[in-house]
């Protein structure tokens, strides 16, 4: 008897966009985009490239979607693609930093009034989050970073495996 197959809400979609359907593109990058930014940063550490890396990986998904051979693949598909655009972009960068060198703290847009202190500790422990994650090894940040931002189930999956 052959394994049946979990549904996927989002293969119809894929197989929409592969007949070259604008608005279900929009609609499924809508849904999607959260995950592979988080897969974007957690390749390159830095907050300020992420939005020209996914604009590139987004720009690749729609034009190379006819070659998805399997659209029930699509998620270890586009995986590949945000990680690997990701690094591309990482060896074309002149300089290289260390994580935490590069990333800096982004106060709230809140409009609330913090108080030194409150502004000093919120600022250490953003510090001290960011270097526990950049300490750890690519191979466990890049996964962890990906579920931190929501969206991406942790599984075989995802390594297209």
């Amino acid at each position: 008897m052959a394994a049946q197959t979990e549904y996927d809400p989002e293969q119809p979609v894929v197989e929409a966009i592969k007949q070259g359907d604008h608005s279900a593109f929009n609609e499924f990058l809508r849904r999607q985009d959260r995950w592979v930014r988080g897969v974007i940063f957690g390749v390159l550490g830095d907050r300020d490239r992420v939005d020209d890396v996914a604009q590139q990986v987004w720009t690749t998904v729609w034009q190379q979607v006819s070659e998805l051979r399997d659209t029930h693949r699509w998620r270890p598909w586009v995986y590949r693609l945000a990680r690997n655009t990701a690094i591309d972009a990482g060896r074309d960068s002149t300089k290289r930093k260390k994580l935490t060198g590069i990333l800096t703290i982004h106060p709230e847009t809140e409009k609330t009034v913090e108080t030194p202190p409150q502004a000093i500790q919120r600022s250490e422990k953003h510090q001290a989050v960011l270097e526990a994650i950049s300490s750890l090894p690519e191979l466990y940040r890049e996964p962890f970073t990906a579920s931190s931002s929501g969206g991406m189930e942790l599984s075989a999956d995802w390594r297209g495996s």
